[in-house]
């Protein structure tokens, strides 16, 4: 057989194939491949279709499909072979199109004219559209804001023959939305470092943009080490850092990053650094019933328990001794890398009797700390008693 006669048949081939479709009906294929200005969609029982490349791109002229992706599109013409088209333009988009369209789910190009009463006047082919305010972007904007633009919309309301048409844009960036966000999870897991912008900041955290319109949470207690009273000292609006993934619950679609674990962790081989009985400088950051919290390094927070404090003839107690913001030297009196807890106890200025008087104090029956206090007051106490030789 010539070449001209593989030619005809294969094009008489195609025309038979096309004849079983028509004009306006929606399909559904495969890409099975893409050439420099038209694509080839496999619609199944050895049919293939044709649909331009520019039908595939998204608003920034990328090509948004790959070989292997399936696709809902219309039949636009079967002279030839079948063509497809995704979208209508709006110059050629009929009333029988426009409510195949509609049936389909099918986006149809349209221009906004003008702003109306509660929303905007759309010409779409032949046929003038309405797009609610609501409907028009998934942000708020204010009229005349979108007149003149030439947007894809999805026709939520088809009547009368297609003279009264109800159009949504925002219905399809959502779509998109939805389609970007389901590929930027797939890059979040736990332990994932990743790059994101910081689009609010509350009291308890920051809500961090990951891309794909996917949002995560930096809580306020992973900002730093050092403990972090407001979030807006740490980051603000605008931002851009890097954060990594501490947890992801799928059934609730929430997200939990960090910040301080990109950093050194101050609890690392605290106990080659820390011993019993070393004195060291710290800061009182806190104080509760219990005791008095004292910053030893960034990030690093011991305890001064309540009974370890000497007695004192001030109605405060053992807390007027050590106000918030005191800086002083304290001894170390246990280590629990594990639990991540220090004991330390405040040593008096200038007197090595007071010290020993603290010791004292600390052993007599009666300085019993708090209910509830637990392990840790036992290994306090049981660190101040002196070793028997």
């Amino acid at each position: 057989m010539s070449d001209s006669s593989e030619d005809f048949a294969a094009m008489f081939e195609a025309s038979i194939k096309a004849k079983r479709h028509q004009k306006g009906q929606t399909l559904e294929g495969t890409i099975v491949a893409i050439g420099p200005e038209v694509a080839f969609v496999d619609v199944g029982g050895k049919g293939e279709a044709t649909i331009d490349v520019d039908e595939l791109k998204d608003a920034d002229g990328r090509v948004e499909v790959a070989v292997g992706d399936r696709i809902r599109a219309m039949v636009v013409s079967t002279e030839g072979g079948l063509t497809l088209s995704r979208r209508l333009a709006r110059g050629a988009a009929t009333d029988r199109q426009l409510e195949d369209a509609f049936h389909a789910g099918l986006p149809v190009e349209g221009k906004v004219e003008r702003a109306v009463k509660g929303g905007y006047e759309v010409r779409i082919g032949r046929s003038r559209g309405f797009c609610p305010f609501s409907q028009i972007d998934t942000v708020r904007t204010e009229p005349p804001a979108h007149e003149g633009k030439v947007y894809q919309f999805r026709i939520i309301e088809y009547k009368d023959g297609g003279r009264n048409l109800v159009v949504s844009r925002r219905a399809l960036l959502e779509e998109q939305q939805r389609a970007s966000a389901a590929e930027a999870r797939k890059a979040i897991v736990v332990g994932a470092v990743l790059n994101g912008r910081v689009v609010s900041v509350r009291d308890f955290g920051a809500f961090v943009d990951l891309g794909g319109g996917v949002q995560g949470l930096l809580h306020i207690s992973e900002m730093g080490w050092s403990r972090v009273s407001d979030a807006s000292q740490i980051v603000k609006p605008g931002d851009e850092i890097t954060v990594k993934v501490l947890r992801v619950d799928d059934d609730t679609q929430k997200i939990s990053l960090g910040l301080k674990q990109l950093g050194a962790d101050p609890w690392a081989n605290v106990q080659e650094r820390y011993a019993v009985g070393d004195v060291r400088s710290g800061r009182v950051t806190r104080l509760a019933e219990f005791g008095a919290f004292v910053e030893l390094e960034p990030g690093l927070e011991a305890l001064a328990h309540a009974s370890t404090f000497a007695p004192t003839g001030q109605s405060q107690g053992w807390a007027a001794q050590v106000p918030p913001g005191t800086t002083a030297a304290f001894e170390v009196l246990s280590v629990d890398a594990d639990k991540r807890r220090i004991g330390v106890a405040l040593v008096p200025e200038g007197s090595s009797r007071a010290a020993e008087e603290v010791r004292e104090y600390a052993e007599r029956a009666d300085a019993e700390p708090p209910e509830g206090f637990g392990s840790l007051a036992d290994k306090l106490r049981s660190a101040l008693r002196p070793k028997e030789k």
